[in-house]
């Protein structure tokens, strides 16, 4: 409500705009940390699968760092070896004739 008679207003009081900024900080603050979160975690187990380091995923704070790192993640050799196709059973022996 205040900030309806704030936008009102001509000249709006300084202080009460500064009250209105201070309540947003921490809001904008606890915005990024999700945001960082967000893009964080999946290039942390993104890059444990391709068996690099996941401290690489804090490249995405620096700004530009996640360019940085897409490129690394797209033209490297990743390290994981393929699986392999599950061995064949032993075929069974064969069944004795019926009588």
């Amino acid at each position: 409500m205040h900030f309806a008679l704030i936008l009102q207003q001509s000249q709006p009081d300084p202080e009460q705009v500064a009250k209105i900024m201070a309540a947003f900080i921490p809001l904008i603050g606890i915005f990024v940390l999700i945001a960082l979160a967000i893009v964080i975690v999946p290039f942390w187990f993104i890059c444990k699968k391709a068996g690099f380091s996941p401290w690489l995923a804090l490249l995405n704070i620096v700004p530009a760092g996640n360019l940085i790192l897409i490129y690394v993640l797209a033209f490297a050799e990743w390290k994981v070896v393929p699986l392999a196709p599950p061995p064949m059973p032993y075929p069974y022996p064969p069944a004795p004739p019926r009588q």
